[in-house]
C-alpha cells in the first residue's frame, strides 16, 4: 500500500499536569509565552491551555484530567506530570489511519475523534513507536 497521506508540521508537545493553573504560570510568567483560555475537551476527559510563541504554528498544550477515569489521570498516575505526546498535523488522516493500520502500526482510534480545536484526531500507540505517544491530527 501507498502511502497517501504527508505530515505537514508538528502541531504541538502535549505536558501532562495536575493543575493547569500552578504549571501555567512558568510558561506564561517566568517565559512570558501568550496562551489560550482554557478549553474542555470532552470526549478526551481534560482541559487544554495552549501556549504560542513566534509563529502561532507550534504549541505547548497542558493537559489536566477533569475526570480519575481519562487516560491523562492514568498517566499523572503511573508516570507523574510530564510529556505526554507529540502531535504532528497530516493532510489526510484516514489515508494515515489506513496506512498504519495496514502496516500494523497499534492505534488507539481506528475512527478519528475530535480533539482541541476541533481537529480529528488519532494516537499511535507507545508500542508501534521508540516508545512515544504520538498523536495524528487533522484541521
Amino acid at each position: 500500500m501507498d502511502r497517501k497521506f504527508k505530515v505537514v508540521k508538528i502541531d504541538h508537545i502535549a505536558f501532562a499536569t495536575e493543575s493547569i493553573k500552578e504549571t501555567s504560570k512558568f510558561f506564561s510568567d517566568i517565559l512570558g509565552i501568550e496562551h489560550t483560555e482554557i478549553e474542555e475537551v470532552e470526549n478526551e476527559k481534560v482541559n487544554v491551555m495552549k501556549f504560542f510563541n513566534f509563529n502561532k504554528s507550534t504549541s505547548i498544550e497542558l493537559l489536566e484530567p477533569i475526570s480519575n477515569d481519562s487516560a491523562v489521570n492514568k498517566f499523572i498516575n503511573s508516570k507523574g506530570r510530564g510529556l505526554h505526546h507529540i502531535a504532528l498535523e497530516v493532510d489526510n488522516i484516514i489515508n494515515a489511519i489506513n496506512y498504519l493500520k495496514y502496516n500494523n502500526v497499534s492505534l488507539i482510534y481506528e475512527t478519528p475523534q475530535s480533539g482541541s480545536d476541533n481537529k480529528l484526531i488519532t494516537f499511535i500507540h507507545p508500542k508501534s513507536t521508540p516508545g512515544l505517544l504520538v498523536e495524528l491530527c487533522q484541521k
